[in-house]
């Protein structure tokens, strides 16, 4: 092993060369305070930075062991130090050095949630840190002067400032900490509790704008703190904040009423984004949903390969198979039935539905619609009809955005109405309207829901060469990810937070096309073993180098993913 030292003298000796000569500094560096790892040298200025690592022994970091002896208190301190080195190259880095990318360092930093990241890792031999750094040039002539300043100045200056406990603000950091650790204890006890979700009394719900998910500040009126109605106000129990009061939303069927602008979506969005923890101050950090739940939405478009969508559509004009539905631009109503069920596929026991985003005529057909048409001429089944079934026969909770039709009052346990950013329990009073104006419509559903799917993609759908490269895997933003040729439109996978996410769904799939798709397991399975793999051994399963950029995804939206890749090929089975 090299040390700084020659580090130094390597970049003196290839100054002012072409920028290729960049690639004799890859290695590792040993020095006095930290070991320095040079994992790929980018091709030229222009091109995406250099991957760079450091790791501190705990002796040169002095993490106690306390501050990590959980999973939720590790992934916590592993946010916290990222964001500290963000801060500390925002405060520390000057800014561009030369050509392109020159001067340039960063790191994956989230945003209002906190996941686990393969930027940091600690554990009790140290802590390592990966990021990129853009090696300064003029044009593509090396600059190795303004490259010793950031590898010798500004690097050692970031890592005393973000990486060494002693540095730290220690209530920032245990705050950090705790508010994490307390999330993931009133999570755990969603189901003892008999609830699906939970919003702690004080909880701001508004964000700045549909793009700043930072929480609404000031006095305005939307900017409301949470109380729970008396009704629905239930004490969970967190290690550090102690006893904390809010509204506990019951397992069952839920129904979210309101006039328009009164703050329905935006709570369904709080308990959407629920599924993750929230960083201090965000105004969510004691709001929990359970970690199955998922959001469903109509999603016009969009491929739909070999699933049973017979719970809610059937008897297609020209005998259209529904048990084993395929299509390359499902509808509205396909489009919603298959998200659901590959949703219960995955494993999900919530679902999250708003009208605004549903398509009319798979939620509801009304009793003049019936009377109109005959049921004989209408394949949908409304969700009207089979919402009861899905919760009692599965066990599978829904809670619901409806401001436009109070049949859904037939089917609720629940009522909930939001008045200017204020929920109020009006369930007697809808029971009392259900008496007064009983339903003439007549029920649609049958007896049962209907079966659960258990497909098998094939491994043949998963081919992630492009060009001469064997493996092609890039997310190109949030919301569109490359595999391969194929560009994956996730556009309406509305829970994912965080490109880096997007990131390791594609390496995921790749991961369970070479070890389990080519076993023939069905889609739950492997994303069993999956789960399973990624909970023993971390994120680094996934990628065929140490990876600074991959975010933990959640097994649903890997799964819809898979779902909306249009080579995809299913080896279709039941179960019931």
């Amino acid at each position: 092993m090299r040390s700084l030292d020659d580090l130094r003298r390597t970049l003196l000796r290839i100054d002012r060369r072409g920028y290729k000569a960049y690639q004799e500094i890859e290695g590792r560096y040993q020095g006095n305070a930290y070991l320095l790892m040079i994992d790929q040298v980018q091709g030229d200025p222009f091109a995406a930075p250099s991957r760079v690592r450091v790791l501190l022994s705990q002796d040169q970091a002095g993490f106690p062991p306390e501050l990590y002896p959980t999973t939720p208190r590790r992934i916590a301190l592993q946010d916290y130090l990222i964001r500290r080195f963000a801060e500390a190259i925002h405060a520390i880095v000057e800014g561009s050095r030369g050509s392109g990318r020159s001067g340039f360092i960063g790191i994956d930093c989230g945003g209002q949630e906190v996941l686990e990241r393969t930027a940091c890792l600690v554990s009790e031999q140290g802590v390592e840190v990966r990021f990129v750094m853009g090696l300064p040039a003029a044009g593509r002539t090396i600059l190795a002067h303004e490259a010793i300043a950031m590898c010798f100045e500004n690097l050692p200056r970031i890592v005393d400032e973000s990486l060494r406990y002693s540095r730290l603000e220690p209530r920032s950091l245990r705050r950090h900490l705790e508010v994490v650790e307390d999330q993931a204890a009133l999570r755990a006890q969603l189901r003892e509790q008999g609830l699906v979700a939970f919003l702690g009394n004080g909880a701001i719900l508004p964000r700045r704008s549909g793009v700043d998910d930072r929480p609404l500040r000031g006095d305005g009126p939307m900017v409301i703190p949470l109380q729970a109605p008396s009704e629905l106000e239930v004490t969970l129990h967190a290690p550090h904040a102690g006893a904390v009061r809010g509204m506990g939303l019951p397992a069952g069927v839920t129904l979210i009423v309101g006039g328009g602008f009164h703050g329905k979506s935006t709570l369904l969005r709080a308990l959407e984004r629920g599924v993750y923890p929230h960083i201090p101050g965000d105004g969510r950090e004691q709001v929990v949903t359970l970690s199955t739940a998922v959001k469903i939405r109509a999603e016009d478009g969009r491929s739909v390969a070999g699933v049973d969508i017979s719970p809610f559509i059937n008897h297609l004009p020209f005998g259209k198979e529904t048990r084993n539905f395929s299509t390359e631009n499902a509808g509205g109503s396909t489009s919603q039935a298959a998200n659901i069920l590959e949703a219960l596929e995955a494993g999900a026991e919530l679902l999250l539905v708003d009208e605004d985003t549903s398509a009319t005529n798979f939620m509801i057909r009304d009793e003049r619609m019936q009377e109109l048409v005959a049921k004989a001429q209408e394949p949908i089944t409304p969700f009207l009809d089979k919402v009861r079934q899905l919760y009692a026969e599965h066990g599978v909770s829904t809670i619901l955005v409806m401001g436009g039709s109070g049949d859904y009052f037939d089917v609720a346990d629940r009522v909930i109405q939001m008045e200017a950013y204020r929920p109020l329990d009006v369930t007697d009073r809808a029971r009392a309207i259900r008496e007064k104006q009983p339903l003439r419509r007549l029920h649609e559903g049958g007896d049962r829901f209907g079966p659960m799917p258990a497909r098998a993609p094939l491994a043949s759908s998963f081919d992630p060469s492009r060009g001469r490269r064997e493996v092609k895997i890039d997310a190109k933003g949030l919301r569109s990810l490359l595999f391969g040729r194929l560009m994956i439109d996730l556009g309406a996978v509305e829970q994912l937070v965080d490109d880096s996410q997007t990131r390791a769904i594609g390496e995921a799939i790749h991961y369970l096309a070479m070890r389990c798709f080519s076993r023939e397991l069905t889609l739950r399975e492997a994303l069993d073993t999956l789960d399973r793999e990624l909970e023993d051994k971390g994120l680094d399963i996934l990628a065929p180098y140490p990876a600074g950029d991959l975010a933990m995804p959640r097994r649903f939206e890997i799964a819809a993913a898979i779902n909306r890749m249009r080579s995809l090929k299913i080896a279709m089975s039941n179960e019931q």
